[in-house]
């Protein structure tokens, strides 16, 4: 692969680009994944601290599995992709971001970020009076709402969860009206998040794949590229 600058992927070509956002990005700088050797399923089961029915019967016990979530992303720091995907946004201001991940590592370097598919390990949620911000530490500001003092929890989809139907549709709205899909460390198997891969095949835009390994999705790029995000993002792209 030549990834001199005269060769690189020109954002400017396109009216608009999407970067798809896998948990591989984060992978990179540390931050543990969900599944796979080493992953955290492997040590915790998800029916005791990620799922709502483990909220409503041990709450604390749930918070505080959060909070180790949170210290363990916190000990990472964003690599050279997220930097060169920030610094990309920065000269093309129409160029939008999803994510799959929670971690909140692509704002950390800089990047807005237009659609958290799975939410954030840094808001939390009031049943009755929704969305608390919450400080970026690594202990919850506050465990329960201040208006009714119910238990906050933390404001991601968790096992058994629905998704957030108005996040999935204003994304699919983004991706069915882009010029340039970039897949970025995604293995393509979450779903219904993997659907979005075919959803901008189908409407036509340019498909780029970024990712170490092929995925079942691989077919369906026109360049993929076996790279890690911190190597492929700042030379591929201007």
């Amino acid at each position: 692969m030549n990834t001199d600058a005269g060769n690189a992927i020109r954002l400017a070509d396109y009216s608009s680009v999407l970067f798809f956002i896998g948990a591989g990005m984060s992978a990179e700088s540390g931050v543990p994944t969900y599944r796979g050797a080493g992953g955290i399923w492997g040590q915790y089961r998800y029916q005791d601290v990620a799922c709502q029915r483990a909220f409503e019967t041990q709450p604390e016990r749930v918070l505080d599995f959060h909070e180790i979530r949170r210290q363990a992303v916190l000990a990472c720091a964003p690599h050279a992709g997220h930097q060169a995907l920030a610094r990309l946004q920065a000269a093309h201001p129409r160029l939008q971001v999803v994510t799959q991940n929670i971690d909140g590592m692509l704002q950390r370097a800089g990047v807005l970020v237009d659609a958290e598919l799975h939410g954030s390990l840094w808001r939390m949620r009031c049943t009755k009076h929704g969305i608390r911000e919450d400080a970026a530490t690594g202990h919850f500001h506050a465990r329960r709402c201040p208006d009714c003092n119910a238990w906050l929890r933390p404001d991601i989809t968790w096992f058994e969860d629905a998704v957030n139907e108005n996040v999935f549709a204003r994304t699919a709205e983004m991706i069915a009206s882009t010029e340039l899909f970039v897949s970025v460390g995604t293995s393509a198997v979450v779903y219904p998040a993997a659907n979005f891969i075919p959803l901008a095949h189908r409407a036509g835009a340019r498909m780029i794949e970024i990712n170490p390994e092929r995925t079942e999705a691989s077919a369906l790029f026109e360049r993929c590229y076996a790279l890690p995000a911190s190597e492929a993002l700042p030379a591929l792209f201007a």
